[in-house]
């Protein structure tokens, strides 16, 4: 078979690296950062195996799933290959290097990927198919079904479709990120000559092709590969099989050298569509053949290879998620306006004379974003008392009533101040279209600072009212994204406090202007003083010993400073429990170490995004009584200390949230906000339906169900239950709706 031959450096292939691994992962202090990534995306995966998820749930956890993996690819394998190639030298916290990193990565990702298709191929589709969901291949199909399909595929797909053939006027084609292809081999039946061909799966396109009756699903690629003739006609189809090519996505910005960093943004983005391939998934039936081409022609080593039973692009279940079938998913969930922003009638009032009244928790997405923080922004935009507009944006949605409420701001003649994120992996080029449209409209559009990345999530309102000038702020956990929204738990706070104002109106001067503040009167902001503060938190607790307390709930906790404090304290005896959604480098309940340290994971129908950062400081047990609802006696109480302090905002305990982002904690003072936020800890740490706990060798395992207490629902039926009550908290539990 010809094919173009070219020079090219040596794959690298981890299983001819020597062993450099300082010693043992399991005598270290810590867990490996990518190998507790995996274990997050187990747990998820693990949702899409649970039978008492409804169906079309899982489906949607397998797509969820496969993006996260995708993503891990393209940045973290990514990283550690280019580490592997430049010969860098050192182990990572956990005393693993690079190239043993990427054995284990790979051992964990064929373990996950074959569960994936024994999911999908061996459960799903089968009860997809008793639901009347069913997912054909092409052999599967009548002869009525192909002939409809057939004229689907000469109306709707031919015309899209570019075959691009290997030959020594040919060179191997550019093979895109992510995509899906055909490695196609045709032979000339006059002379014999055999030649590759590549044909793309056109990405606009449905992943499904749905038969006339509307109850069947046929790939897109199994049709394209049943009609191989029509795209060579007069040449002899001897093989074709499906492949797909993960590409290094991370941007790598030399922010020094860039006099213009929104252009230079656009440069990288251009040029990361050349990048270096990490990964190559491969159907099973591949031949020795194409795939050794494949791998030559991508510079890729046996390593760097996955061959996959079922579908290797999974982004196509969101289409069959996305069907009218209300009985196969969760009941909706209608977010509540929060009771402060709306009157009887759930009608919206005014959201200024409801922040003077006092500060205002906002806990998405059982609180309605739309209602509260949106209907905040949009209020402010049209008040012909507001002056200013300061707002840092870092992920929006696509078609985004923030934006749109900014540029409304900025016409009316009002100062506007955005700060967009240029730099937020997987977003960049959303936010370069969102930042010039700002632009246009008169925004004052600033794109960060050099070296770090504005990830705080802050707003702020500067308005004139009868007494003189107030500023109204917004301090969150979560993006100004009213998509995310609707599926990750977050927090939020608007207040009034003149110190936290102060305190806005100073890290906003830092982000657009020259500052060196680094002192803030109630605002602890990384990189200058969070980690300090953090630290010395920590260590006050320490110092009470038995009489300490910590409970934090966070995304990720990795940063090996923070953990050795949290060891420090354990020692000492403070009871800390952790609740980490994602990555967690800590090790828990090993004796001698962190004996007083349990960590959980709640991994469910929400993202669990939200930071809360809870010290005891000695305070006593927790109030005794039944579940804030006042319904439910077997929720045990008392978790979680009454009094303290509580902080919230943007920073997971990572290095980069510490070290080389802008980071916006505040501490919650208002009693019926503590009391909400203890409330919350309390729900969480009760579960046993969704949580997971960390064992002293680093795994997860799922908790048993003894009582089946699901936190989000619970949540849920907490924010109706609010809007009913109204007026009074609960006089046993203490809880506030607040």
């Amino acid at each position: 078979m010809a094919t173009t031959q070219r020079a090219a450096p040596a794959a690298l292939d981890i299983s001819a690296v020597g062993e450099t691994t300082a010693a043992s992962d399991r005598d270290s202090r810590y867990v490996n950062r990518e190998l507790s990534t995996l274990d997050y995306y187990d747990r998820v995966l693990s949702l899409a195996e649970d039978p008492t998820v409804p169906l079309l749930e899982q489906v949607k956890f397998v797509a969820i799933f496969s993006s996260l993996l995708d993503e891990f690819f393209e940045i973290r394998v990514a990283g550690l290959k280019d580490q592997l190639a430049a010969g860098l030298p050192g182990t990572d916290p956990a005393g693993l290097a690079p190239a043993e990193q990427l054995r284990r990565i790979r051992d964990a990702v064929e373990a996950l990927a074959q569960r994936r298709s024994r999911a999908i191929v061996d459960v799903l589709v089968p009860r997809l198919a008793e639901q009347g969901i069913r997912i054909m291949t092409w052999a599967s199909l009548d002869e009525a079904d192909r002939a409809y399909l057939e004229g689907v595929f000469q109306e709707r797909i031919f015309p899209v479709l570019t075959p691009l053939a290997v030959d020594p006027g040919h060179p191997f084609p550019y093979i895109s990120n992510l995509s899906l292809n055909l490695a196609v081999i045709v032979r000339d039946p006059v002379n014999g000559d055999r030649r590759f061909a590549r044909v793309k799966v056109p990405p606009l396109l449905p992943g499904f092709l749905v038969t006339s009756d509307g109850e069947r699903f046929v790939p897109l690629d199994e049709v394209i590969a049943a009609h191989l003739g029509a795209l060579f006609p007069g040449m002899e189809i001897e093989s074709n099989h499906a492949f797909r090519v993960t590409r290094n996505a991370d941007l790598t910005l030399e922010e020094e050298d860039a006099d213009d960093l929104l252009a230079a943004v656009e440069m990288e983005l251009r040029r990361r569509r050349f990048r270096r391939a990490v990964r190559l998934e491969l159907e099973t039936s591949i031949t020795d053949e194409v795939r050794d081409l494949l791998c030559r022609e991508l510079d890729l080593g046996p390593t760097d290879v996955y061959l996959t039973t079922g579908p290797l692009d999974f982004s196509g279940l969101w289409a069959v998620y996305g069907l009218d079938r209300p009985d196969l998913k969760e009941e909706m969930f209608v977010p509540t306006t929060p009771l402060r922003l709306a009157n009887a009638d759930d009608e919206g009032v005014d959201p200024f004379a409801a922040i003077r009244e006092g500060d205002i928790l906002l806990h998405h997405p059982y609180d309605s974003f739309a209602a509260s923080v949106e209907s905040f922004i949009e209020v402010a935009a049209q008040d012909p008392h507001v002056l200013a507009i300061k707002q840092t944006l870092y992920r929006t949605s696509g078609d985004s009533p923030i934006v749109k409420s900014l540029i409304r701001a900025a016409e009316q003649g009002k100062q506007v101040a955005a700060l967009v994120e240029l730099k937020a992996r997987g977003d960049e080029a959303a936010n370069v279209a969102w930042a010039r449209s700002l632009e246009e409209a008169g925004v004052h559009v600033v794109y960060g600072l050099i070296g770090l990345k504005t990830h705080s999530k802050i707003a702020l309102v500067v308005r004139q009212e009868p007494d003189g000038i107030r500023r109204y702020c917004h301090i969150g956990t979560g993006n100004y994204n009213s998509s995310t929204a609707r599926n990750y738990e977050d927090l939020g706070l608007l207040t009034v406090d003149p110190d936290l104002g102060a305190d806005l109106t100073d890290l906003f001067n830092f982000l657009t202007g020259y500052s060196r503040r680094t002192d803030y009167r109630r605002l602890l902001v990384a990189p200058m003083s969070l980690r300090s503060s953090m630290l010395a938190l920590v260590e006050r607790e320490a110092a009470l010993g038995e009489r300490g307390r910590m409970v934090w709930k966070l995304n990720n906790l990795i940063d090996p400073e923070i953990i050795d404090a949290l060891y420090r304290a354990s020692a000492a005896g403070v009871r800390i429990d952790c609740l980490v959604r994602g990555i967690c480098g800590l090790r828990a309940g090993v004796p001698g170490l962190s004996d007083n340290i349990r960590v959980r994971s709640i991994v469910g129908r929400y993202l669990e995004h939200s930071r809360i950062y809870f010290f005891g400081a000695g305070g006593g047990a927790g109030p005794e009584g039944p579940d804030p609802l006042g319904d439910d006696p077997t929720v045990p109480t008392g978790s979680v200390p009454d009094g303290g302090e509580y902080y919230i905002g943007s920073a997971d305990m990572m290095q980069r949230n510490l070290d080389h982002r802008v980071e916006a904690v505040v501490p919650v003072t208002a009693p019926g906000l503590r009391r909400r936020l203890h409330g919350i800890l309390e729900i969480e740490m009760a579960d046993d339906a969704l949580a997971w706990e960390l064992r002293r060798d680093g795994s997860w395992h799922k908790l048993p169900v003894l009582t089946g207490y699901n936190a989000q629902r619970r949540l849920e039926a907490l924010a109706v239950h609010a809007t009913r009550r109204r007026r009074e908290p609960d006089p046993l539990s203490g809880w506030s709706p607040v």
